[in-house]
């Protein structure tokens, strides 16, 4: 298992680069979507990654309808090259991994780093001994008000 950082300004591709590797990682083998977390800071962020995500499986899903879609002009040769599939048999996967993603939403994570901690801990709430129904607040104002104190 490896890690990749992606660190650059805004407007320069970071979000297409992400989708890419997405792609690269699932289409050629659709069951893995369900193995992938992507943490993101923001929910902005987190949702325009699944959206975008979403559009590509579908552009590459119909591909024979519209051929010069993002997708598939700018993904589907990466990853038809990186692993040896035909765009064809690409397609079929991305109409899998859709249709899987619509099954199991939940299964489909891609987060903000708070709420993918406030996850672990509800996973481990009776470990931690707390509520297994526990909330959690910030009192910005508290913080702020403790921060500055320090």
């Amino acid at each position: 298992m490896s890690f990749t950082v992606y660190k650059s300004s805004a407007g320069s591709g970071k979000t297409f680069a992400l989708v890419k590797e997405y792609l690269t990682i699932v289409l050629p083998s659709p069951e893995k979507f369900r193995h992938i977390l992507a943490i993101t800071f923001t929910n902005k962020a987190a949702n325009e990654m699944k959206e975008r995500i979403i559009l590509s499986l579908k552009e590459i899903a119909g591909m024979n309808d519209n051929p010069n879609a993002k997708a598939v002009k700018y993904i589907v040769p990466d990853v038809s090259e990186y692993s040896g599939l035909s765009p064809q048999t690409l397609a079929v996967n991305a109409e899998k991994v859709l249709n899987s993603i619509l099954h199991d939403y939940s299964d489909f994570a891609i987060c903000t780093i708070d709420s993918f901690v406030h996850r672990v801990i509800r996973s481990f709430a009776f470990d931690l001994h707390l509520p297994l129904n526990f909330d959690v607040e910030m009192d910005t104002d508290e913080l702020i008000s403790k921060v500055v104190d320090i």
